[in-house]
């Protein structure tokens, strides 16, 4: 009974590490992150149902020829830097000075937005429609712009104007903060002599199919918080469902007041924040003409009136940068934006992912290393379970101890299945042993792992975050590879097949594994002894493809269990007399 629960737990392990295997698809070597990067589609078009109809754009436009030298506003702040073409008003030059695409030293920036007329456009627009049949003349993406100034950076905001020459000025204020968060202002000053209906729009459009990281538990896609709640939707599932519903390229709508939508990638973001007391329409949209086009897009339900002598104004806010969670809990906070740290993919434990990274990034803080964080919170995890721990390793001790009872128990019941069982049993509770116990602390430690793992794997924090030696980013794999020599012969045997990466840190995990499989008691079948010891190999193979820092608490967290278990072991004795029954 005992040997068949601990066969139980060892399959679990297996199952959900092999579950892991599945679901992440794992590349080696790791691949480098995604740039979001989106092309523009055409021009919005005014609705032709009911006042309020959410953008559309015009199919024409998509294919149309793009110049590539437009005039531009050139944007110089704090943590970006770029250009807005003049021509159509489009954000669409953006790149994070803080982050490069991969750890060398001259490796290029990370552009997050990119022109039409570049291999992967992405920008972000903002305009305006008027109801059916309504007449007047509105800036369209041909559109020519006058800034107020050459340059918009942090606290120097400038103001794209345009006059239509028939008594209407379309003017958009731009300001830029510390960080990535934009602030937009759609106004409307009316010069003619009767009121003016308009519908100020804003969108983002990706124009291509982007290359993902691959992963299953890492979303990427059009996403928002929409009437309270996260909606998701993968690029396959906007263009399988924009072709079942064949409604202008629609894949997802709905009416919302507040909250906030855009496109994600695993570790950048760019999003929409609509004035959160206003209603609006939201759109998620695929259109295919000329390549895939992907679009996020918001219209105000009602329309805005502009009087003779007046105007009107709508302000929202554009998120475009890295995602990193104080920052976006922060503005969550400041501007009073929904869930917006669900931005971060921290899944279904987000009640524990999120403390966990909390921890971590107050760790790092600290010892200054995000490595000796997560080997300070192996420390306090062992600490959490410590009780637990000490009562399964000493039922394993005891176990163990009654090694040559078990073996005289199996000789003389060999015969007879259930009366062998019922003398086990009989024989665990003289001695106070729980033969179940041993299965706990792997049971519970379940949670802390996935939602370490996905802490690595999501948050940008983890990024390119060294540890020593070799790991210069712990959110990839160990880069070291035994099938080399670690760098000794001249080629990379994973280009055949992952499973022939084996690095330096896997190995170790292999060995304290090993070691921690020999403090338990051993099974009596030849068969199930040479399973067991195959175990370590089997997980060595599978974390060699693991993020690097999740190898690293695993060893030290199975070093820890080898030194619990081995003061536990030391102390541990069978009550005297001990008598079995017969």
């Amino acid at each position: 009974m005992d040997q068949k629960r601990l066969i139980l737990a060892i399959a679990i392990s297996v199952a959900i590490l092999l579950g892991f295997q599945l679901l992440v698809r794992p590349q080696l070597p790791h691949p480098p992150a995604q740039l979001a990067t989106e092309t523009p589609a055409g021009a919005p078009s005014r609705p032709n149902g009911n006042p309020g109809t959410p953008v559309a754009v015009s199919p024409g436009a998509v294919g149309r020829a793009v110049p590539k030298e437009v005039p531009r506003l050139k944007i110089a702040a704090n943590r970006v830097q770029g250009s807005i073409s003049l021509l159509g008003a489009r954000i669409d030059d953006l790149v994070l000075t803080d982050y490069r695409e991969t750890l060398e030293a001259n490796s290029p920036l990370v552009r997050l937005l990119e022109p039409r007329a570049d291999p992967q456009p992405y920008y972000v627009q903002y305009g305006w429609t008027a109801p059916p049949g309504s007449t007047v003349a509105l800036p369209d993406p041909d559109t020519v712009w006058t800034a107020s100034a050459d340059t918009l950076g942090t606290g120097r905001p400038v103001t794209l104007s345009w006059n239509n020459g028939a008594g209407l000025i379309f003017e958009q204020v731009l300001d830029i903060d510390e960080n990535y968060m934009f602030t937009v202002q759609q106004r409307v000053r009316n010069t003619t002599g009767a009121a003016v209906s308009l519908y100020p729009w804003s969108r983002i459009r990706r124009d291509y199919l982007p290359t993902t990281a691959g992963y299953s538990v890492l979303f990427e896609g059009l996403l928002g918080i929409v009437n309270g709640t996260l909606k998701e939707v993968s690029y396959s599932s906007a263009k399988s469902e924009a072709d079942k519903r064949q409604d202008n390229g629609i894949a997802e709508d709905a009416t919302s007041v507040g909250g906030w939508a855009g496109v994600t990638d695993k570790y950048w973001l760019t999003a929409l924040v609509p004035d959160q007391s206003v209603s609006s329409h939201i759109n998620f949209r695929h259109f295919k003409d000329d390549g895939e086009h992907f679009q996020v897009d918001y219209a105000t339900v009602d329309a805005q009136t502009v009087a003779p002598g007046a105007e009107a104004t709508l302000s929202s806010h554009l998120f475009a940068g890295a995602k990193v969670v104080r920052l976006l809990d922060r503005y969550g906070t400041e501007l009073g934006i929904p869930s917006f740290d669900k931005a971060v993919d921290f899944g279904w434990f987000y009640f524990l992912t999120k403390p966990i990274f909390y921890a971590l990034d107050w760790l790092n803080s600290v010892f200054g290393n995000f490595g000796l964080a997560i080997l300070a919170f192996t420390v306090f995890v062992k600490l959490l379970f410590f009780p637990l721990a000490n009562y399964s390793y000493r039922s394993m001790s005891r176990m163990k101890l009654l090694g040559p009872k078990m073996t005289a128990l199996r000789a003389q019941y060999k015969d007879d299945p259930a009366r062998l069982q019922k003398e086990t049993m009989g024989l665990y509770k003289i001695e106070k042993i729980n033969p179940a116990s041993g299965c706990l602390p792997m049971l519970v430690q379940i949670p802390v792992f996935f939602s370490l793992y996905k802490v690595i794997l999501v948050t940008i924090e983890m990024r390119q975050a060294p540890f020593f030696g070799w790991i210069r980013d712990l959110s990839s794999v160990d880069p070291t590879n035994i099938f080399n020599l670690f760098g000794l012969l001249p080629f990379d045997p994973s280009q055949y097949s992952h499973y022939l990466h084996l690095g330096i840190w896997p190995l170790i995990m292999g060995v304290t594994m090993f070691a921690q499989q020999k403090m338990n008691p051993a099974p009596p079948d030849p068969v199930q002894a040479r399973v067991f010891q195959f175990m370590p190999i089997l997980f060595t193979f599978m974390l060699a493809s693991f993020p690097a820092g999740l190898v690293i608490y695993w060893s030290w967290n199975n070093t820890l269990s080898v030194a619990q278990q081995w003061l536990i072991q030391r102390r541990t004795s069978l009550p005297k007399p001990s008598l079995a029954r017969t």
